[in-house]
């Protein structure tokens, strides 16, 4: 089994580092190092650590007609997206279901970089080719950059001692950066709620980068396991967990990401797939939503736990859960039907044939950091 799996260009340096291996979305990835997923999280939390997220698949787009041509698959301003700016989007099926979600960069030039999940990107690139590639050019770097995450607090610190631009970089802005000499894509956002930055980098120069960062006092190398329990504290979804092809934006509590001027009442209103669908959702509301969810026991609560309510009623399932190591506490999302959707409701969770109480929480649960200047 393990020889269909994919390799990133930084595998050598995972089994250097001591990490253990898992599959993940067909690539032989590392869940954790030596010094274990608490301690991965906290670090990630308290000073800078390094994620090597080189499976996503990273798209340009290129032509006078792209912003246009991509706005009609996606319920987000691209036209109007100012350069050197990116924005999180989504693809939409024709019943406002989640195909995949994305970050969308614009470079300038008519250039457009895309940033789309792992166990998506062939069917992310087969959808822009046949949708609008007659409207623009569709170049896939799957084989040509690597993508490395630096997070946390202490990130702007290091980077800045490569390349002193980064440090006056928002949230969600992207530059052309030169890094040990290699032409490298930064965008100064991530996946923990953390400050931090995101790294395109040629896949030759891939190892040396994350050499050169792992060599600074405030880094350390983070796998898989700490990487979901920070985006689950930040309350940032995972695609295939917690939206899906079943799953509109306004269920998965995505309405901020629809632009307004994408919106019914917007300028360019409609115009992309299951416009009508997921304006109804928006209009009329939605039987059942994505909810944080806070255990009020010590006990995990897991992906695919039913939830009831006090009279054993099933009235959602749990979609992300596990320990927050910052919280201290166990977190959960999930999908309850709308009259149980109000902050504070009482829940539980079915464990193992036992009730485990919840309370239906705001999120995110641990406060994001994002550097907004």
């Amino acid at each position: 089994m393990s020889e269909t799996l994919l390799k990133t260009p930084l595998h050598a340096l995972h089994l250097e580092l001591g990490a253990r291996m898992v599959p993940f979305a067909g690539y032989d990835m590392p869940v954790q190092y030596p010094l274990g997923v608490l301690k991965e999280h906290l670090h990630t939390r308290e000073q800078a650590g390094l994620f090597d997220v080189s499976h996503m698949g990273q798209i340009i787009l290129r032509g006078a007609d792209a912003a246009k041509a991509l706005e009609s698959l996606v319920p987000v301003d691209i036209i109007d997206l100012p350069v050197g700016m990116q924005r999180y989007a989504m693809f939409t099926n024709e019943q406002g279901g989640i195909l995949d979600d994305l970050m969308v960069a614009n470079l300038g030039d008519d250039t457009l970089f895309l940033v789309v999940n792992a166990a998506c990107k062939d069917q992310d690139l087969a959808h822009l080719q046949t949708h609008i590639g007659s409207r623009c050019e569709v170049q896939p770097l799957f084989d040509q950059r690597a993508l490395l995450a630096l997070q946390g607090p202490a990130a702007v610190k290091v980077l800045e001692r490569m390349a002193p631009e980064v440090a006056g970089m928002t949230f969600m802005q992207f530059r052309p950066v030169k890094l040990l000499g290699e032409d490298c894509f930064v965008s100064r956002s991530g996946y923990t709620g953390e400050d931090g930055y995101e790294i395109s980098v040629p896949v030759q120069a891939a190892d040396a980068l994350a050499r050169s960062l792992l060599a600074e006092p405030e880094v350390q190398p983070i796998g898989l396991g700490a990487r979901d329990s920070l985006r689950l504290e930040a309350g940032l979804c995972l695609y295939g967990h917690d939206m899906n092809t079943e799953t509109t934006p306004i269920e998965a509590s995505l309405l901020w990401a629809i632009s307004k001027v994408r919106r019914a009442d917007g300028a360019r209103a409609a115009g992309f797939p299951g416009a009508e669908a997921i304006f109804t959702h928006q209009r009329d509301g939605v039987a059942r939503k994505r909810v944080g969810l806070l255990p009020q026991e010590r006990t995990p609560v897991r992906e695919g736990a039913d939830i009831v309510d006090a009279n054993d009623k099933p009235v959602g399932k749990v979609c992300s859960g596990g320990f927050g190591p910052t919280l201290g506490a166990p977190v959960a999302m999930g999908y309850v039907d709308n009259e149980h959707a109000a902050l504070d409701t009482a829940l539980f969770a079915v464990v193992r044939g036992k009730k485990v109480a919840l309370k239906v929480s705001k999120m995110p649960f641990v406060a994001q950091r994002y550097y907004r200047g």
